[in-house]
């Protein structure tokens, strides 16, 4: 079997630069050679409905949770497993009904060059409008099957330095003086904490964490501020009190206000609710001064990839996130974890029950590990 590499690594999107990780296809078993097992029988996907736990209960200035439904699939091939995750909070709309129903329509027995990336993504995208989080979980799972078959991790196919990695933020979420505190000293071992505010107690919260520590801090409004001028008045406040950028301060819809406040405020302000796939960065430029990319709601680690390159081209900031998720969505969000400024990579840490190990935090850095594919074991 032939493969087209110069349309492989087009599709990946390898920067300039970075080395060639395609196999040597043919039966030998020398240096850099891969085994051509390739047996001509398509993908074979399954998957399986979970329920995560939350450690503590999760406020954010609209909602509630103790709990987020996932759907964890696998596409095996040629006697490997690729391992994915759909995690779906209630607020965008997806549940394990709509993933089973989604995940039972694909036909992905219809491939059996799982090589043809794009192809099988664009076939996955053009199946139903939305279901964001069950197209990132094929996403992720066939990622994880070609680093695999190729056997290197995918910071290295795309040509990152795992050195580069950021420290990620812990999140401290809505509640009484006393949880918070509580939260502030379980996060003790984290250099930057990320809190969510957008409440009448704004400043209840900031002044209960600085009692504790004096870190870094980001804050994540999730479009709790109504006016921009009081919102600017808010960000001055939150420098002083040492908030390095503010997330969704105002309303998604609202990018005129957004670009008012965006030119004058004194800390960068990050797009998340306003943000989901490639064509909303180019809109948000000028509005924001950078983004919160999440594989949940952009399809997975593709049009991640594309995302942060149209960002970057743009000069706006980057920032990696994730939902409530398994060490398997967490894993392969922090693949792009070398090329961002920030990463907000905790959701594995928050929940009680996770099936996977993968990536690790060590003295709050991003550690990446040297394992193919997303670098995830199931446990």
């Amino acid at each position: 079997m032939s493969i087209d590499r110069r349309t492989f690594n087009e599709d990946l999107g390898l920067r300039s630069g970075a080395v060639c990780l395609l196999p040597v296809m043919n039966s030998g078993k020398g240096n850099g050679a891969v085994n051509s097992r390739y047996s001509g029988k398509g993908l074979q996907l399954s998957f399986e409905a979970y329920e995560l736990h939350l450690n503590h209960v999760f406020t954010i200035a609209s909602y509630s949770r103790t709990s987020t439904p996932v759907m964890l699939v696998k596409i095996e091939w040629d006697g490997l497993v690729g391992y994915g995750e759909a995690s779906m909070p209630p607020y965008l709309g997806e549940s394990h009904e709509t993933a089973r129903k989604f995940l039972k329509g694909l036909d992905l027995n219809q491939f059996s060059d799982p090589f043809r990336l794009s192809e099988i993504l664009t076939y996955v995208d053009s199946v139903a409008k939305g279901n964001c989080a069950a197209k990132a979980s094929i996403d992720i799972a066939l990622h994880d099957l070609l680093g695999k078959i190729l056997d290197k991790p995918w910071f290295k196919i795309w040509g990152y330095n795992p050195e580069d990695t950021p420290l990620t933020t812990f999140t401290i979420g809505i509640d009484s003086p006393d949880v918070v505190m509580e939260k502030v000293k379980e996060a003790a071992p984290y250099k930057i904490l990320k809190v969510k505010i957008g409440k009448d107690t704004d400043e209840e919260i900031i002044n209960t964490i600085r009692k504790i520590t004096d870190v870094p801090l980001c804050v994540d409004v999730n479009q709790g501020w109504t006016d921009k001028r009081e919102a600017l008045d808010k960000i001055h406040w939150l420098k002083e009190q040492g908030v390095v950028f503010v997330e969704q301060p105002m309303d998604k819809c609202n990018l005129d206000d957004m670009a008012w406040l965006t030119q004058h405020s004194p800390l960068p302000t990050i797009a998340d609710e306003a943000i989901q796939r490639l064509d909303d960065v180019s809109k948000l430029h000028g509005a924001y001064s950078g983004i919160n990319i999440k594989l949940m709601k952009c399809t997975g680690m593709h049009e991640a990839h594309k995302m942060l390159n149209v960002a970057r081209s743009l000069d706006m900031k980057v920032m990696i996130g994730c939902m409530t998720e398994t060490s398997c969505g967490v894993s392969a969000a922090a693949q792009l974890s070398p090329m961002v400024d920030w990463a907000d990579l905790d959701g594995n840490l928050l929940i009680s029950n996770d099936p996977f190990k993968g990536v690790e935090i060590v003295n709050g850095k991003v550690v990446l590990k040297n394992s193919p594919g997303i670098g995830v074991m199931k446990i």
